[in-house]
């Protein structure tokens, strides 16, 4: 399995719905940790890297510019 490619700033889909019915995240933040914010609601979430790459389903828009 290839690893899945995403950046900061980059839109993606998890593959669990958050509580307040989007299941669009921003990545906000990159490290050992990474941290998503609800793109309906707002609400940050930091996540393991390793546990995010296997929550992660797609990336929806990419970063580049």
């Amino acid at each position: 399995m290839e690893p899945k490619e995403f950046k900061l700033n980059d839109v993606v889909e998890m593959k669990k719905q958050h509580p307040c019915g989007t299941n669009r995240w921003k990545i906000i933040r990159m490290g050992m940790d990474i941290r998503i914010k609800c793109e309906g609601c707002a609400h940050s979430v930091m996540i393991p890297r390793k546990d995010f790459s296997k929550k992660m389903k797609k990336v929806l828009e990419s970063s580049e510019d």
